[in-house]
């Protein structure tokens, strides 16, 4: 694992390469992800530097994600040509272990699945994901109950953030990710009463 004291190389690293708003972005979701891990029981650390580097390569262009990604030897589906920047999540993990030496696996998973999802989630997975959707930076209908839920149980909030993305994504005539609809899909079989939670 790589060492705490390599913060401020990444600090560094992510000052240069992300906007200001993505920048503060980040460090809200790593605010995030350590008060959800302590909620959850979930190392810490991990949490932290999950968040953190999250989304380290997301001021790439799509040109440079498409390399890195065939570089990575990552498969490239219709969807990740037609919306390369989706590709910052799986990306950004291999280069958070080929970059900055990251060998955990729970990390680099919980980077690669922070976007999409994936119905295979770990809590920590779970934490990155929801994170993402509730830094406190993060104004959109819905966000407060969101961060209700998510006090309650992740995969009800997880849900939520699901349906509040296909919504807007229908509203504006955008393709929904079959991985999106994969995660729907599989905690929905789960039969969770998670519905329950979402609507209360």
């Amino acid at each position: 694992m790589a060492c705490i004291d390599n913060r401020e190389v990444y600090i560094s690293f992510l000052r240069k390469h992300l906007s200001k708003e993505r920048f503060f972005h980040t460090l809200a979701v790593e605010r995030e992800a350590i008060f959800l891990a302590e909620r959850y029981g979930v190392d810490t650390y991990k949490a932290s530097l999950a968040g953190l580097l999250h989304d380290c390569v997301k001021g790439f262009s799509d040109e440079e994600l498409i390399r890195l990604a065939r570089s990575y030897n990552i498969p490239l589906s219709i969807w990740d040509l037609s919306s390369p920047q989706i590709l910052h999540a799986p990306v950004g993990s291999i280069f958070a272990r080929e970059y900055f030496g990251i060998k955990d696996r729970e990390i680099l998973s919980a980077i690669w699945k922070h976007t999409t999802g994936d119905k295979e989630m770990s809590t920590l997975d779970k934490i990155i994901f929801i994170a993402d959707y509730i830094e406190y930076n993060r104004d959109f209908p819905g966000v407060s109950h969101l961060r209700e839920i998510v006090k309650r149980d992740l995969n009800s909030a997880i849900l939520f953030a699901i349906n509040l993305t296909v919504g807007y994504i229908m509203r504006n005539n955008l393709a929904v990710h079959p991985k999106t609809i994969e995660v729907w899909n599989y905690l929905i079989k789960e039969g969770k009463s998670v519905l329950n939670e979402i609507y209360t």
